[in-house]
Formats: structure tokens, C-alpha cells, sequence
């Protein structure tokens, strides 16, 4: 046996979002029927190089397939300044749960853009009004391309507002979708009267207050995955129907993890987790509901079922490197 190298290139072509999304909600409800396994995310802070490094294992069962899997990640603020290299770097180590074998090592950067737009498409799913056609983004890096890539995917998006600090990143967006939606750039409230919203921002003082937000705006709050992040303020959260993917996660380093250390935020507050409602041990969005916010902070879980798919796909179609790693070829 070998296993198979994946790069970014390679990660990117074997990642489908209309199979994707559905693996990552089997993902979400493998982890509430207690068939997934996921310690604790691991930090390793190095302040010495202004960064960290996070370790993210997980194994689930689907009842169709099962997994294993784990993520090394790091995010380092000056690498882009003093290294030419990505802030975020992952690589994933995909294994063969019966017998441990590493099937294979594949770009965890491109990955986690890729699971991370499938899982705010699963919560607009669920949360989102049933007719939305705009949504709004706030951040136009990276991760803004996958989530309308993702959200696209289950909602019939026709109108997009982006908005940044960054006028070159936002029509570098602009232009990059101009041909399959109307894309505008706007203000954060411009994007926050939409029917959804995904806020991708590594912001630390909140840019969206409850003015800035539509009646019924359906929220991902993507951005925050550190302690002191913070990206809207807290009378939203305080008003919303507040949906989270994992209670330890959120309140150690989600969107809610500010107002949640300063006593703002507690249990009665969260409506749920996002497994709880895949599952249908709560409802997604009712008549009655005004803004639905998902503070997703990404699990282990879901880059093991975007492993899933990628490293199917990718033996099916004989894409990427087959390399001897153990030496029994």
C-alpha cells in the first residue's frame, strides 16, 4: 500500500460542495448521535514567533462510511511580512480507521476553506429564510470566495454585497463572480440587511450592531477562532436565535467567547448546537424567528469528512503523488 500526497491543486479539484456539504452535516450528525470522537482542540501558543500551532483529531461514523483523521494547523500574524508565507498553513493526515494506515497527506489549507463554506452552508440550511437571495459578506479574503461558493449551493443567491477595508480585495471578489451573480461592494450594514450574512473578519472590536442587521438576516459568525475575537456586538447575539457548533469550542475561542468570559453570555442564551438541529432534536428556523446567528469555530470532525471526500475522489480519477511512506511497497 501507498499514500497518496494531495496538494492545494490537488484538495481543490476533488472537492465537490454539492457532495461536500452533505458529508459535513453527516459529520455534524454523527458527532450528536455520539458516533464521532474528537478531543479537545490542542493549542501550542509560540509568542515568540507571534503565532501557534493547533492539533485537530477526530474519527466519525456515518453509518455509510467511517473516517479518522488529523489536522496540524498553525497561524502565524507575520508570516506574510517577514516570510512571504500564508498567516494559515494545515496539513492533514487522513488514515484508514480499521488497521491505521496513512491513506493520505493533503493540503489542510485548501481543505479547511472547503469544509468551512460547507458548514455555514449547512446552518443557512437550516436557519436562513427559505426564499433568500442575497447575502452579504463581510472580509474578502480567502474564505468569502468558498462561502458564496458554498451558500450558493442551497439557496438561490442572486444579489452579493461584499464589504472591506480593502478596495483591491473586494474588486479582486467583484470580478471574480461578476459573471454568475450581482456583486456589489457596500458598508458592513449594506451586507448585514441581507438574507444572510457571513462575517470572515479577524477583527477583535465588533463591526455589527443590531442596527446593522436586517429583521430576518440569517448570520455565520466565521471569522473568530481565538480568544478576544469579536466580531458583533453583543445586543445581537443577545437577540438572536444563537446557534453554536460546539459549546467548548465557542466559548473558549468563537464569536461568543468575548460577551461569554465578560458574564454577558451564558447557557440560557444558546438556543443549541448546530448537530442538535441537523438531527431534529430542535427546529431550524420557525416563523417566529427574527436574526439566526451560527458561531462556528470549525471541528475536527468536518476536515476528516472533507478528507473523506477529497481522497475518494481523488483515487477515483488517479489524481495526485502515490508515495512509499512506510517503506512496505
Amino acid at each position: 500500500m501507498e499514500t497518496l500526497l494531495l496538494n492545494s491543486e490537488d484538495v481543490h479539484h476533488n472537492t465537490s460542495m454539492a457532495e461536500l456539504i452533505p458529508a459535513i452535516e453527516q459529520a455534524f450528525a454523527a458527532y450528536e448521535n455520539g458516533n464521532a470522537k474528537m478531543p479537545a482542540k490542542s493549542y501550542i501558543d509560540l509568542p515568540k514567533y507571534s503565532g501557534d500551532f493547533r492539533s485537530m483529531p477526530a474519527y466519525l461514523d456515518t453509518g455509510e462510511w467511517d473516517a479518522a483523521g488529523i489536522k496540524w494547523v498553525n497561524v502565524h500574524t507575520d508570516n506574510e511580512e517577514q516570510f512571504d508565507l500564508p498567516t494559515v498553513m494545515g496539513t492533514m493526515i487522513y488514515s484508514e480507521p480499521e488497521n491505521a494506515f496513512p491513506l493520505s497527506i493533503m493540503d489542510g489549507t485548501e481543505l479547511t476553506m472547503q469544509r468551512t463554506g460547507a458548514a455555514a452552508a449547512v446552518a443557512t440550511d437550516h436557519l436562513a429564510v427559505e426564499d433568500a437571495s442575497s447575502m452579504g459578506i463581510v472580509g474578502a479574503g480567502v474564505q468569502a470566495y468558498t462561502q458564496l461558493e458554498a451558500i450558493s449551493e442551497i439557496r438561490d443567491i442572486e444579489e452579493v454585497v461584499v464589504s472591506d477595508l480593502d478596495e483591491a480585495r473586494v474588486n479582486e471578489f467583484i470580478d471574480t463572480f461578476s459573471d454568475r451573480f450581482t456583486v456589489r461592494s457596500g458598508t458592513p450594514r449594506d451586507a448585514g440587511h441581507c438574507d444572510v450574512l457571513s462575517t470572515v473578519t479577524p477583527v477583535r472590536s465588533p463591526i455589527l450592531g443590531p442596527e446593522d442587521v436586517g429583521e430576518h438576516t440569517h448570520i455565520n459568525a466565521m471569522g473568530a477562532d481565538a480568544e478576544g475575537k469579536h466580531e458583533i456586538e453583543d445586543d445581537v447575539l443577545l437577540n438572536a436565535k444563537l446557534v453554536i457548533d460546539d459549546h467548548a469550542q465557542c466559548t473558549h475561542s468563537g464569536e461568543i467567547n468575548v460577551p461569554w468570559a465578560n458574564g454577558v453570555l451564558d447557557d440560557d442564551d444558546l438556543y443549541g448546537e448546530i448537530g442538535q438541529i441537523v438531527v431534529g432534536d430542535r427546529a431550524g428556523r420557525t416563523d417566529d424567528d427574527g436574526v439566526t446567528v451560527f458561531d462556528s469555530t470549525g471541528l475536527a470532525i468536518q476536515d476528516v469528512a472533507a478528507a473523506h471526500v477529497v481522497y475518494e475522489h481523488a483515487n477515483e480519477r488517479d489524481n495526485g503523488t502515490n508515495f512509499d511512506l512506510l517503506g512496505l511497497a
